[in-house]
């Protein structure tokens, strides 16, 4: 935990364990998860490189998850595969424009369909 005074430190008015919806969230294989290292649980704490990191979950535990993650290592990008536990990540968000874009060009398919509208593709 060399150099990470800020990086771990919590917010004011924010200390103290996590939720305990923190330790009910779903997670499956495949979600995007973000990993950040919750100061006040050192155990299956990732390392300091991996804070803010979001990767994709490979597996899943009764108090951890299995998260591929990208590093940067010598000038190459290699997919690293970390076990973190359920208090240090969360949900991401960057899927969110993609899965409302498909939505919006689904109905807008459907709609074409009815007004007899050139196809859009």
């Amino acid at each position: 935990r060399a150099r990470t005074r800020h990086m771990f430190a919590k917010k004011f008015r924010q200390h103290g364990n996590p939720n305990l919806s923190q330790y009910l969230m779903k997670v499956k294989v495949g979600d995007y998860v973000d990993i950040f290292a919750n100061p006040t649980i050192h155990k299956g704490m990732p390392h300091k490189g991996y804070h803010g990191r979001t990767g994709i979950v490979f597996n899943v535990t009764k108090s951890a998850v299995g998260v591929r993650v990208n590093k940067l290592v010598n000038g190459r990008i290699l997919e690293k595969r970390i076990h973190v536990r359920i208090e240090h990540i969360r949900a991401s968000k960057c899927q969110r424009e993609i899965i409302r874009r498909k939505a919006e060009n689904e109905a807008a398919k459907v709609e074409a369909v009815k007004t007899r509208l050139p196809r859009l593709r």
